[in-house]
């Protein structure tokens, strides 16, 4: 019988997606579990984001220990802190945005990221956002206000939450796209969570809540199983960079709204409203024709060079 092992997978291609889709996997786990802490027990969302994170933190103990505090040796200090204070207020908006948006909205916004790594990487890379870029960004945008829907009754500052978070996760992830090219993912991965343990910490005390764990009981086994999600997704996410582009990988990123959509009905009831696909279409449309223009981009560039 043929056995299968990651090791047998040499296709960095086949490797990123794989890595991709089990990121898109956990991280929805990871936001049911982070709903039902807040809606379900009443926690408070800064203290969650807070002890999930340092749970991450201490599952990746096990590896760092395993590894050699050597391993932690960088050239790249100002990058990764540049990630992890993005990556902080991501974490804070999103973890607020899931105590009072349903999550079907809020995936439904993050999947507006995309369009801010453009502007982003025009905005402090120097890329060129040319034609096809600027329709894809424009088209997508529009989807995201279908999802919003601004001039509806239900619309609230709380529905701006995780369209911030994609904001601010976009800005991280183009450093973290950077810093794989030095860094391996577990480091990455490690850097992110001892750093941003005291900034989650600091939210905690602003807010005024407490630092001490959750109550014993299934709070605390739902914020434990957030955890160690969040320590799987963050790794997962790693090293899908490291194996392949961010370009390439993107279409995989889109399984996250159905997985996400349907946790959400199944755990809280929560169906979708029609615009959504509409809205979400456009998105997928954009992000996809991008996707096509770069593709093209690039293999035209490499018969020329070639």
């Amino acid at each position: 019988m043929n056995q299968f092992s990651f090791k047998s997978i040499n296709s960095p291609a086949l490797l990123g997606a794989f890595w991709m889709i089990a990121a898109g996997a956990f991280f929805a786990a990871v936001n049911t579990s982070i709903q039902a802490a807040t809606m379900w027990y009443g926690l408070p969302s800064t203290s969650v984001a807070f002890w999930q994170y340092l749970i991450a933190l201490g599952f990746a103990v096990p590896w760092l220990m395993g590894q050699g505090l050597s391993v932690l040796r960088t050239r790249q200090i100002g990058l990764h802190v540049a990630r992890v204070v993005l990556g902080a207020a991501g974490v804070q908006f999103w973890t607020l945005g899931l105590a009072h948006v349903p999550i079907w909205q809020a995936i439904a916004l993050i999947m507006t990221s995309p369009f801010f790594v453009v502007l982003g990487a025009a905005l402090f890379f120097g890329e060129r956002i040319g034609f096809a870029r600027g329709i894809s960004v424009a088209v997508g945008f529009a989807g995201g206000m279908i999802i919003l829907a601004p001039w509806s009754d239900g619309f609230g500052l709380p529905t701006l939450l995780p369209l911030l978070a994609s904001f601010l996760w976009a800005m991280s992830s183009l450093m973290v796209k950077k810093l794989t090219v030095t860094e391996g993912a577990g480091v990455v991965t490690v850097y992110l969570f001892v750093l941003l343990t005291p900034f989650n910490a600091a939210f905690v005390l602003a807010d005024g809540a407490s630092l001490a764990p959750p109550p014993w009981g299934m709070a605390l086994a739902v914020v434990l199983l957030a955890g160690f999600l969040t320590g799987l997704a963050q790794y997962a996410i790693s090293r899908a960079y490291k194996a392949a582009d961010a370009a390439y990988l993107q279409p995989y990123d889109y399984l996250k709204l159905p997985l996400n959509v349907g946790l959400g009905i199944a755990v809280f009831g929560f169906y979708p409203a029609g615009s959504m696909w509409i809205g979400a279409a456009l998105i997928v449309g954009a992000s996809a024709y991008i996707f096509r223009q770069e593709s093209r981009m690039e293999a035209a560039l490499a018969e020329q060079t070639g």
